[in-house]
């Protein structure tokens, strides 16, 4: 077979359009992914340079929670952010934290978050980031009028979001949020002070470290007389995890308010004390908290997707949640009757659940007792958006794990 230089010179053609389309997308790939956290980056206009002057805008994330890769002067007024990907997982980019200063009065900005990696968000459904600065320390939602999610023909037409603010004070260090972060060390300060009180009913205890050495704590909540099991007297166990996904702050918040309400003197919260042993994990995933990740953990895993594969070395929180979960649900004088896995979500609203399907259909019934309450129960409880099935796609998230493995 013979080839006519017209065709060798086509087909080397073809082959250089190939290997420039490979190298520009693997270009791509590695920047992304090897975005750090900004470190107080001083951006100038250009042809400036030497000290930089008020209004040069200084752009910090290099903080327990900060997320922020990259910032690009667009105009005199206008400024790409880039969101830090998780860390080893490129994939994901969504949470962001980072603090602006060395404004002038009443300096206008348009900031637009560029590279979301999930175009359906809160923000397409009208939520708005948060602010504070140091004199007004409270965080606050930005006004819907200041804020617009929308298909930018700049960049490529992705959806971008963009954020109008004035600074009006230049003393004042302002910082901008996906939404109310909490932090690994408010987790700890929490724990620590209700540990300091030595309250007979409270325990916290060390369940394992992470990766990077940090506390997973296990809190037991119930009567003194519960503490230990005894004997042929069955205790009815709760156990409630919360913060696996690191961006998603609400279940911190909801984890905390469980806790400071069971500790407390209501009448129901001494009731269920009598009756009831709580397990609480506050935080499941404390690196991925630390770092600023939104979904995954120091290693790129997506910890919520890993129950039914886990490495004690790659995943040694969730080990440990795992092992003493099994070790509840073996020990005869132990009745595990509930497990609550503590979610916020990037683009639904209101309080729902998301459970499990069974052809049983007593357990089917008694599994649908607790939204049943919420429903009753709780202002904003959404019935639309709870759902019940058996999605091959969540084969390893925790609500299947323990259906399967555990709780038959």
């Amino acid at each position: 077979m013979s080839c006519r230089p017209s065709d060798i010179s086509l087909f080397n053609k073809i082959i250089n359009v190939f290997y420039f389309l490979i190298r520009i997308e693997s270009e791509d790939s590695e920047n992304e992914a090897s975005l750090g956290n900004v470190i107080r980056v001083v951006i100038r206009p250009a042809g400036h340079s030497g000290k930089a002057k008020k209004g040069h805008l200084c752009f910090d994330a290099s903080f327990e929670t900060g997320n922020l890769g990259r910032v690009q002067l667009i105009s005199q007024y206008e400024y790409d952010l880039f969101v830090r990907p998780d860390s080893s997982n490129p994939r994901i980019r969504l949470w962001f934290n980072f603090t602006v200063d060395n404004t002038k009065p009443d300096q206008r900005v348009i900031f637009n978050v560029v590279n979301f990696s999930k175009r359906w968000n809160c923000f397409r459904e009208g939520a708005t980031p948060l602010v504070r600065s140091s004199s007004r320390p409270h965080w606050q939602r930005m006004p819907r009028n200041t804020v617009f999610y929308h298909s930018s023909p700049f960049h490529d037409n992705n959806y971008i979001l963009s954020m109008c603010f004035n600074f009006d004070k230049e003393e004042d260090l302002y910082q901008f949020a996906f939404c109310y972060p909490y932090s690994y060390s408010r987790c700890q300060a929490h724990l620590d002070n209700l540990e300091r009180r030595k309250l007979p009913h409270f325990n916290r205890q060390l369940l394992a470290q992470s990766i990077q050495k940090r506390r997973l704590d296990l809190v037991t909540i119930t009567h003194p007389k519960n503490m230990v099991a005894q004997q042929g007297n069955k205790v009815h166990v709760v156990v409630i995890l919360a913060r696996i996904h690191p961006g998603e702050t609400p279940s911190s918040f909801v984890c905390q308010g469980i806790i400071d309400f069971l500790i407390s003197n209501q009448p129901v919260a001494v009731l269920v004390r009598e009756h009831l042993v709580f397990h609480i994990i506050p935080m499941v995933n404390p690196d991925g908290v630390f770092v600023g990740n939104y979904r995954c953990n120091s290693t790129g895993a997506d910890l919520n997707r890993f129950w039914g594969k886990i490495s004690q070395w790659l995943h040694p929180t969730l080990h440990a949640c795992y092992s003493y979960l099994k070790s509840l649900d073996q020990d005869k004088n132990i009745e595990l009757d509930f497990v609550l896995d503590i979610h916020a979500h990037s683009n639904l609203k209101g309080v729902f659940i998301y459970g499990n399907t069974y052809n049983d259909v007593y357990r089917y019934e008694r599994h649908i007792v607790f939204p049943k309450l919420l429903a009753q129960n709780v202002l904003g409880f959404e019935s639309a958006n709870t759902v019940f099935n058996r999605d091959i796609n969540k084969s390893n998230s925790s609500r299947r794990l323990y259906t399967i493995f555990i709780f038959n």
